[in-house]
């Protein structure tokens, strides 16, 4: 079977999925979305979920504390707080007041909660990168790049020309555009203080909060539809295939009862999925946005009890999944993550051979890391094709936005 394309599930320019919202900016669409018959229920659900005060994803409905020590980085895992902290100080100088105070919020203020990752701007926080000039623009987007590794600031980028990709084919660039991304200032840039900022819009979010010489980047949300430009001057961008592949290479990996043992669904929408299993815009994702306080019982396969192939393979998909950190703290959070390996558990739903869509979730204390296939939004398939994928990084008991480490360095001060 050949492997199925994105362009075979074009929407025609009048079909109503894509006509009826020609015209609309960003702000009426915002309007529009919360009567839309997919988006509106969307919304709703949502609202029931913030603002609630942060507690922090779990197992189990409690917190497990001392996970997360505020302390000074190890050598050669520092932040690179230096430049972020330059290149904050730069936007910050470009902003009339009136911006600076758009932009900026307290740096343990709910709006950290009020990313999303839908097309539809649900909450206006912080300032857009399509309403701005393009060179306060470009100072948001240096911040963003001087605290991202090299390959995590491109990968970052890539999805948002994606964006601005789909907009274009389905002729709805004032709504889906490169740069159609709210972004804001959470604290005062310190090398010192915890201090951080938040990009987000459709199927970009980052949030990444630096305290000193430690950085966490939590709650992590990436995805594309479709996941390669195949015409324009961004011709040849793809993303996510190797993750996919080390996945499926996994599941290959594994003894059949191990993998059997994997598999908590064989179908994406699986008849015998309790009610609520399924949800209309996150599908399988447990992680996703305005889940910050969800109890996400351990599904699966302790990964201890995997052959060494497959824990390798594991440890590829983790390392990779994680890349849009820096070095250093890259080196910290992957030590963090594997030292927790004798409590992680592996899951697995929907098919793994040839081109069959899955999701998988990486669960352990201190880590989830989700992959799912999606139907389409903006495409016509109405089922999951591997060609939509979302993925989430969170970082579970406490420590999404760095709240842990907010909260100890403010009893510091204290």
């Amino acid at each position: 079977m050949p492997t199925p394309s994105f362009r075979d599930y074009l929407f025609a320019p009048e079909h109503p999925r894509v006509a009826k919202l020609r015209g609309l900016d960003a702000r009426s669409y915002a309007e529009a979305a919360k009567r839309d018959s997919f988006a509106g229920p969307m919304i709703e659900g949502w609202k029931k979920l913030y603002p609630k005060p942060f507690v922090g994803v779990t197992s189990d409905g409690t917190i497990r504390k001392g996970l997360y020590p505020l302390s000074h980085a190890s050598p050669g895992e520092e932040a690179p707080t230096s430049d972020m902290v330059t290149a904050a100080e730069k936007l910050l100088a470009l902003l009339t007041t009136d911006q600076r105070e758009r932009l900026s919020y307290a740096v343990d203020a709910i709006q950290w909660q009020s990313w999303a990752n839908p097309e539809f701007m649900q909450h206006d926080t912080g300032l857009r990168l399509d309403e701005v000039d393009p060179a306060v623009r470009d100072a948001m987007l240096a911040v963003v790049e001087a605290s991202l590794s090299p390959e995590g600031y491109a990968l970052a980028r890539s999805l948002m020309r994606i964006n601005g990709f789909l907009g274009e084919l389905v002729e709805l660039p004032l709504l889906m555009n490169e740069f159609s991304y709210n972004v804001a200032l959470y604290g005062t840039p310190s090398e010192t203080e915890p201090w951080g900022w938040q990009l987000f819009g459709h199927h970009v979010a980052l949030n990444c909060l630096v305290v000193g010489s430690q950085l966490v980047i939590s709650p992590v949300f990436l995805g594309a539809e479709p996941d390669v430009i195949d015409d324009g001057p961004h011709r040849g961008v793809k993303v996510f295939k190797e993750r996919i592949q080390w996945a499926r290479e996994l599941m290959a990996a594994l003894p059949v009862d191990l993998r059997t043992d994997a598999v908590v669904f064989e179908l994406m929408q699986d008849p015998t999925m309790p009610e609520g299993r399924l949800h209309p815009g996150d599908e399988r994702h447990l992680a996703g946005c305005f889940q910050d306080n969800r109890v996400i019982p351990y599904e699966g396969i302790p990964v201890t009890s995997m052959p060494a192939p497959a824990l390798a393979l594991l440890d590829r998909i983790v390392e990779d999944s994680i890349a849009y950190l820096p070095a250093g703290p890259r080196a910290a959070r992957l030590r963090e993550i594997r030292g927790q390996y004798p409590e992680t558990f592996f899951s697995w739903i929907g098919g793994w051979e040839g081109d069959e869509a899955f999701y998988f979730r990486i669960q352990s204390p201190v880590v989830i890391l989700e992959l799912d296939h999606h139907t389409g939004v903006f495409l016509d398939n109405h089922h999951p094709a591997p060609f939509h994928m979302h993925t989430v990084v969170r970082t579970p008991n406490g420590n999404d936005y760095g709240r842990a480490l907010v909260r100890q360095a403010a009893s510091c001060v204290e």
